[in-house]
């Protein structure tokens, strides 16, 4: 779940970016690239409205162009049963269009618009119907899916562990402990966030911000300890919270190494990722409380090119081009991160000046140019 604050330049550079998401790196138009597969969906969202081209669509993969037209940051997904993700696009400023690539098997689905990036969104049935050939049917692109598996795995388990560490801290009233445990448990759920979406109300009673909360609805999770740590300095009563948190993580532990993995969202996650860095870390409102933002920062680089990673054979024989501009941009948005480094850890987002953070935002959407052609080339 994300807010609806000011974004930043870095944000707003991703803007520019629209175009590359439904083009290979030699300028292709995704949706020509699948026989029989119509035009882009179009969706055209305001603060009231979603109005989506089609009710129906061949299965296989679809290209939804999501344009903003009302005065709040909004969001699109594509829901299966159960509020599980297909596909989704987040922070679309006013004015903005952006593009998601989905792959979509015959069911039925619903699109969701959120303005204000809140609550269950305004909704429209999407039925899809025939058969299609599923990317995971190519064996390269099986493979990138159990070899990102096999990541998320890796990540999950020491959540876990992390995740009890902080929370035994927070019932035993140790808020030194627990504001160290703090930034550590979240690297490992920042690696893996695009899984963790796709699972209904799980990530949102893990990860929510405060004003990503519907009226009257429990806040929970991560951030409101962190408040508490930070700003009451009261953790004598998240015993509960504490309890829901290690709960809520273990289900969706359970259900992100059980669920198969789509080769396309590995794609479309790598992006989802630096989405995220350039709107929330960038400007210091995802860990507003401990500015511990640069943990969550380098986690989601660090998950973007494990994503990257597990589909580097299939981009190699592709596009070779594109997987040498990867490694490029990679590498310089390490680099200009690793400056910041304190310890074993990261400086606090408030140690860093307005010229720093540029220079990070820079890098990040220097990355997510190239990062936002990988979709379309899998989908080939």
């Amino acid at each position: 779940m994300r807010t609806a604050t000011a974004l930043t330049a870095g944000a707003l550079a991703l803007a520019g970016l629209t175009a590359c998401s439904s083009t290979t790196s030699d300028g292709g138009d995704t949706s020509a690239r699948t026989a029989g597969k119509p035009g882009k969906i179009t969706v055209a969202a305001s603060d009231t409205e979603c109005k989506v081209s089609t009710a129906s669509l061949p299965a296989g993969t679809s290209t939804f162009q999501v344009t903003n037209g009302g005065s709040k940051v909004t969001e699109f997904y594509v829901y299966a049963a159960g509020d599980r993700v297909m596909g989704e696009v987040e922070n679309i400023v006013p004015g903005l269009t952006r593009e998601v690539i989905v792959e979509l098997p015959a069911g039925a689905y619903e699109t969701a618009c959120k303005p204000g990036m809140i609550g269950k969104g305004i909704r429209n049935p999407l039925k899809v119907s025939g058969t299609a050939v599923a990317l995971s049917d190519d064996a390269q692109l099986a493979q990138a899916a159990k070899d990102y598996g096999r990541y998320v795995k890796s990540q999950t388990d020491t959540l876990l562990v992390k995740t009890q560490e902080f929370v035994d801290a927070v019932k035993a009233g140790d808020a030194d402990k627990a504001k160290a445990l703090y930034p550590v448990a979240r690297t490992y759920w920042e690696r893996i966030e695009p899984v963790a979406e796709s699972f209904g109300d799980l990530d949102p009673a893990i990860d929510a911000r405060e004003d990503a909360i519907e009226p009257g609805a429990e806040w929970t999770g991560f951030h409101r300890i962190e408040k508490d740590l930070w700003v009451t300095k009261d953790i004598s009563k998240d015993g509960p919270i504490a309890d829901k948190l290690m709960e809520d993580v273990k289900k969706i532990v359970d259900r992100a190494n059980s669920e198969p993995l789509s080769p396309l969202k590995l794609a479309t996650g790598a992006k989802g990722l630096l989405d995220e860095v350039a709107t929330v870390k960038i400007t210091g409102e995802e860990d507003r409380y401990s500015h511990t933002d640069l943990w969550d920062f380098a986690a989601n680089l660090e998950g973007s090119k494990g994503a990257i990673a597990a589909l580097r054979p299939v981009l190699t024989e592709r596009d070779p081009a594109l997987v040498k501009s990867l490694d490029e941009k990679f590498a310089a948005a390490v680099d200009t991160l690793g400056k910041h480094r304190s310890g074993d850890g990261w400086k606090l987002h408030t140690e860093l000046s307005k010229a720093d953070l540029k220079e990070l935002s820079d890098s990040i959407n220097a990355l997510a140019e190239p990062i936002s052609k990988v979709a379309a080339v899998i989908a080939k």
